[in-house]
């Protein structure tokens, strides 16, 4: 079966250079309503057995927004697995603002995953977020078990890129060896062993925009 995530469209904050985080929201961009739907286009035909969101507004409107644009008619289901890293004292400041009062555990958070203690910050650790990732996936191939079976995940991407790399086996310090993944894009993963083991099918698909993306669609 496989899995399609997708990052969420890109946000107020985003745009700002801003973290979010998983309590920190803020609106989508008009911009992003438009990829969304292009995103919905693309997927058309594909027949998903469900349709699954972080809680977060910025996911779960994604996710709405494409199976709108999809006609599946589908249930936009809320799971608290895939919701963004809890990023504590970070959330809500601009990046510049962390990197001076936070420095070390912004460079690690990044660059150096195995290394990143968010103790001081009262946030979430790679540990915590990979496992409740894992978590979802393998009981999205339990419930879905057949090869032609598809559900569609709509996270973040801190989390996504943490979520995926532990999913594909990579040890935690080259857990973001892909780098980041931009908004509103697609990566399918697949399993063929129940959810033991996955192998990546697309990766940070975002042709189907038809632009060429802007630093800030990455941050």
């Amino acid at each position: 079966m496989q899995i399609y995530f997708v990052r969420h469209g890109k946000t107020e904050w985003n745009l700002a250079s801003r973290f979010q985080g998983g309590h920190g929201d803020s609106p989508l961009l008009p911009q992003s309503l438009e990829d969304i739907k292009k995103l919905g286009k693309h997927l058309r035909g594909t027949r998903f057995r469900g349709i699954f969101a972080s809680p977060l507004d910025r996911a779960f409107n994604t996710a709405q927004g494409i199976d709108d644009a999809m006609n599946a008619n589908l249930p936009v289901v809320i799971d608290e697995r895939l919701r963004e890293f809890n990023l504590g004292d970070m959330e809500g400041m601009k990046f510049a603002e962390a990197e001076k009062k936070f420095s070390k555990q912004m460079n690690n958070f990044w660059h150096h995953p195995d290394q990143y203690d968010p103790t001081e910050l009262h946030g979430e650790d790679y540990k915590h977020v990979i496992a409740r990732g894992k978590s979802f996936a393998q009981e999205m191939a339990k419930r879905f078990p057949n090869d032609d079976d598809k559900v569609l995940a709509v996270s973040h991407g801190a989390a996504l890129s943490a979520i995926m790399g532990g999913l594909l086996g990579y040890p935690l310090k080259d857990i973001r060896k892909n780098g980041g993944l931009s908004n509103t894009s697609l990566t399918v993963l697949e399993t063929l062993d129940g959810g033991k083991t996955f192998k990546p099918v697309v990766w940070n698909e975002t042709s189907y925009l038809g632009r060429k993306l802007s630093k800030t669609d990455s941050l």
